[in-house]
């Protein structure tokens, strides 16, 4: 066990992905707005396919959402943050949304939900 402390110990103990607001009132409104977005070449949600890295939601009810992609070629990329903000805007009591596209760390069929791979055939 002492062993893969000292492994990890270079990344400062930083996740890659920031955890979300998992605690706020809001955070199951806004999950929900995030399953409505769906990816167009996947018939699954965004959301259970992992997509959806981080929903920070901060004291003013400022929505910042970190999301990635299936690939960095996806012909949508370029509208997806739009499309996830328009769908979470409307929640009530959100004030803002700003949502932001990462490649790091990069999307792996291993994010999906259960949910994501039965639906998919993959288990």
């Amino acid at each position: 066990m002492g062993n893969a402390m000292t492994a990890n110990a270079h990344m400062e103990g930083t996740p890659l992905i920031k955890p979300s607001s998992t605690d706020h009132a809001l955070y199951d409104n806004i999950v929900e707005a995030c399953r409505s977005v769906y990816d167009p070449e996947i018939p699954v949600n965004i959301y259970d396919l992992g997509l959806v890295y981080t929903i920070e939601i901060g004291d003013e009810n400022d929505v910042n959402i970190t999301m990635t992609l299936t690939a960095p070629g996806c012909p949508v990329a370029g509208e997806m943050p739009g499309w996830l903000a328009d769908a979470v805007a409307p929640v009530a009591g959100v004030q803002n949304v700003n949502v932001e596209l990462t490649w790091d760390p990069p999307w792996g069929m291993d994010m999906m939900s259960d949910e994501a791979r039965l639906e998919l055939g993959f288990m």
